[in-house]
């Protein structure tokens, strides 16, 4: 036999099996029923024509007519009993009578209940529903003996009209009072009795099942839904008969957010219809995402109950405006926006649909139900199976009640007639069968069907098929096969949907108040690292951040290098200062005994090249890697040689001076002038030196240290820590300080001893070294100093101590043994001993030498005095 099908003629009228003619208008009204009776072996069955009782009798009344001619499996119309008028419905007798809402019809426009026919979510969820009855009744093990019957209802997609339409279901549980009610002829009415609807299969949207349970469940009427998801219905108290054998969308908000964590995002836009469905749905998915963390909502927007022209557009703009979010999350009914794998809401906009990711509930295409060739364009509708799983699972119940209620009855028997809706409501959530599609049809505490999707992408390109792939699948977890997906144009990478893209390396996130998926980046600055996603902590002080600031690394420590520009110069300074040095202490030593040497004293010169000789041997100390010996050395040699040389200058103009000053007094020479005194008070004053160096070593033994403050600039890139000897500039200075005042106190005695013939001795000399060591000292402090904030100022400091100490080294060498050694190895015939002078000589030489000077001064001031001639 051929399956169940719908014929929808229009404009025309139908003959009928026994030759006459029937009409349906599109939006019925109460009406009579015309019945005929035809003669079968096996079956009976009725089909109502329904006609307006306004209008003349027999007129066709509208402009589209719809005529409804069911032929059912293994069946063959035997009578058309007559029956009650129902509006939009369809009955088919039998021991049990079962209920079925179904959207045959779309919405109306304002003030029309109903619109046009769903040929899909209509008419093929209802012949489903009958096709299941039809199998049902010719299964021997099933229910045998009791054949189920059905009153079917057009729900229009409208929740208030579906809500009219089943209190069809519930008449016979009203009792009504017609004692009053007679007929013209004065005799009571004869009343049908309404058929008992044990149970309901439907609704299709979400919020017709919510209305409807709320009325069923007053009269213990067991409701199972085919299509209904919202997780309000999951409420066991509230909608306590309702049960569906679709996973409610807590199940499918959970796969969603499960694919939206999936694909990376975590910034995305819901979009849902009016009503119980889309906003318990998007209201259990924003629940989920919170749960889980890490997912944002940008936008929440609702498409109303009856959008106006333009309102979809608004929705595009609003949904733009938010232009990160570009994943949006849809839960809307299938009037509104029907996607799910079906390809008639993108027929013609395939391009824009390319990379869509959609979920449907696990199903499969149910082989009996249709003949059709191979070539038709016909596509099964995706509830199809759960309608059949849903009629199966009323009838699996009624028959375990019947099996405990009934045994060994043959048909319905007293304890079912009439059936307990609580009772078969236990039996339903007891149920556990395979069922159209080959999976399991069970139900949780709460009438819920467990969770089983398939996940579709539409893909368009690369791809010789185009339309849905199946790409994963959820079942309490996610399975999705990522190298499968493509988006638009064949692109494998998947879109952004975020509101902030990850921050670079060694940026912090500061958030957004809010909107914990929204932050801003902000580099760690200066000496800062990443401590951790929302915070940057200082590296310490002997580190540096990583060139990513994911942490701290060591900072590098430097020295002063020998192929350092900044000790290339010292050290050549030093060098010629050194030979030099060593070549008049030769040249003293190979003529020690001649009239020049011994003229210059002999001992103190060599006290003071030992003293010039250990100035420059300090550059070497001062450029050499910094260890405890070296510091130890620096602290000592750094004054000592200064020290020594100033020291023996001191004594050698002191004596001078002591000389000149005590013959303007007396004949009788001076103390401590002798050579042996002057070495005597010379290492009196060096020691002056050796005790305080000798005191620093016991106070503060000499160490080494790393500075990391001196060469620590904004970029950490450049910072280095110094590797250094613990001489502070101000013990540096304290160290030369001695040496300074020694210095000082020289030139103050080459002042005074500026008078002296410039034969005697080396008071000129020792003069013009301590004025120009005074000069060059005097520049050092500046440079010294005035460096202190230079990223170089080791570099800096160290060049300009060493060269101002080669520069006063070589002054005095210059000025005092140069031209000695010159004599000594050029002019070898001056090198001889002249004439001694008494000390009464010499004093009065400089008795003399002292009025010639006056004298000039005198007459340079443009005075003349005449003095007495005291040689009389």
């Amino acid at each position: 036999m051929l399956g169940t099908f719908a014929v929808v003629l229009q404009n025309h009228p139908t003959s009928v099996p026994d030759g006459r003619t029937m009409a349906s208008a599109a939006v019925e009204e109460p009406a009579t029923c015309v019945a005929a009776t035809m003669t079968s072996q096996h079956h009976t069955s009725s089909l109502c024509h329904h006609r307006r009782i306004s209008g003349a009798p027999g007129q066709h009344v509208g402009s589209l007519v719809h005529v409804m001619w069911i032929l059912m499996m293994g069946f063959t119309p035997e009578t058309w009993a007559s029956s009650e008028t129902q509006p939009h419905s369809i009955k088919i007798e039998g021991d049990i009578t079962l209920g079925g809402l179904f959207p045959v019809h779309s919405r109306g426009p304002a003030g029309v209940p109903c619109g046009e026919i769903k040929k899909e979510k209509g008419i093929h969820r209802m012949e489903a529903m009958l096709y299941a009855l039809d199998q049902i009744n010719s299964d021997p093990d099933l229910l045998p003996n009791i054949t189920l019957g059905a009153r079917i209802l057009d729900t229009c997609s409208r929740d208030t009209y579906a809500l009219e339409q089943s209190l069809t279901f519930v008449q016979a549980l009203i009792q009504k009072d017609n004692s009053d009610v007679r007929c013209s002829n004065g005799e009571p009415p004869i009343i049908p009795k309404p058929e008992r609807v044990v149970g309901v299969i439907g609704a299709s949207a979400s919020s017709v099942s919510i209305m409807v349970a709320n009325v069923l469940r007053l009269f213990a009427i067991p409701q199972i839904s085919y299509a209904s998801t919202a997780p309000e219905l999951s409420d066991n108290n509230r909608y306590d008969f309702f049960s569906r054998v679709v996973p409610p969308d807590s199940f499918q908000a959970q796969a969603m957010v499960d694919i939206v964590k999936a694909m990376g995002w975590n910034y995305v836009s819901t979009l849902a219809s009016e009503g119980n469905y889309g906003e318990s749905g998007v209201d259990a998915f924003i629940q989920i995402s919170r749960e889980a963390g890490g997912l944002c909502i940008a936008q929440s927007i609702k498409i109303p109950r009856e959008p106006r022209p333009g309102e979809f557009d608004k929705i595009i703009k609003r949904l733009m405006e938010t232009s990160n979010a570009r994943g949006v999350i849809i839960f809307a009914n299938e009037d509104d926006i029907n996607w799910g794998a079906k390809n008639s809401p993108i027929l013609n906009l395939e391009d824009v649909a390319e990379g869509a990711v959609t979920i449907l509930p696990k199903r499969a295409s149910i082989e009996g139900e249709e003949r059709i060739s191979r070539d038709s364009v016909y596509e099964q509708e995706g509830k199809v199976q759960f309608v059949i799983d849903a009629v199966y699972a009323m009838a699996h119940a009624l028959h375990s009640m019947h099996i405990d209620l009934c045994p060994g009855s043959m048909g319905v028997c007293d304890k079912m007639d009439p059936v307990d809706g609580r009772m078969l409501l236990s039996y339903i959530r007891a149920v556990n069968f395979n069922g159209s599609a080959g999976t399991g049809v069970m139900f949780n505490e709460n009438g819920d069907a467990p969770g089983r999707y398939d996940i579709f992408q539409y893909q368009l390109s690369n791809t010789t098929n185009p339309g849905y792939k199946i790409i994963g699948q959820w079942t309490n977890h996610l399975r999705l096969n990522a190298e499968d997906m493509q988006w638009s144009a064949g692109d494998k990478l998947v879109p952004d949907s975020v509101c902030s893209f990850p921050c670079e390396s060694g940026e912090r996130k500061r958030m957004v108040k809010g909107v914990p998926c929204c932050w801003h980046c902000e580099l760690c600055d200066g000496y800062q690292y990443l401590l951790d996603e929302f915070n940057c902590d200082m590296c310490p002080f002997d580190m540096r951040p990583t060139p990513n600031r994911t942490g701290c690394r060591p900072t590098p420590i430097i020295k002063l290098e020998w192929s350092s520009p900044w000790a290339i110069i010292p050290v050549f300074l030093a060098v010629l200062g050194i030979l030099a040095t060593s070549g008049v202490i030769i040249t003293f030593i190979r003529f020690n005994d001649t009239p020049i040497v011994r003229a210059s004293g002999r001992e103190l010169s060599y006290v003071l090249l030992t003293g010039i000789f250990l100035i420059y041997l300090i550059t070497f100390l001062m450029i050499a890697e910094p260890s405890t010996v070296v510091c130890a050395f620096r602290r000592l040699f750094l004054g000592l040689g200064m020290c020594i040389s100033y020291s023996a200058m001191l004594t050698k103009t002191n004596r001078i001076y002591r000389i000149f000053e005590q013959g303007k007094k007396s004949v009788t020479p001076p103390k401590f002038i002798s050579p042996t005194s002057q070495l005597i008070i010379t290492f009196i004053l060096i020691s002056v030196q050796l005790l305080g160096i000798f005191i620093w070593f016991g106070v503060v033994p000499p160490h080494t240290n790393v500075d990391f403050d001196e060469l620590r600039p904004p970029n950490p890139e450049y910072a280095r820590g110094i590797l250094k000897c613990d001489m502070s500039d101000l013990s540096l200075i304290g160290c030369l300080s001695y040496s300074m005042v020694l210095m000082v106190t020289c030139t103050v005695y080459a002042i005074k001893s500026r008078g002296v013939p410039e034969t005697f001795n080396e008071a000129k000399p020792i003069g013009f070294t301590m004025y120009t060591t005074c000069i060059i000292w005097l520049a050092f402090v500046p440079i010294f100093f005035g460096t202190s904030q230079s990223t170089e100022k080791m570099f800096i400091q160290t060049t300009t101590l060493t060269v101002s100490m080669s520069l006063s080294a070589t002054v005095s060498l210059g000025m005092l043994y140069i031209p000695k050694v010159y004599v000594i190895i050029f002019h070898p015939e001056q090198n001889v001993q002249k004439r001694k002078r008494s000390f009464k000589a010499v004093v009065q030489a400089a008795t003399v030498s002292t009025h010639l000077s006056q004298k000039s001064s005198e007459k340079h001031n443009g005075e003349t005095k005449v003095e007495p001639d005291r040689s009389q």
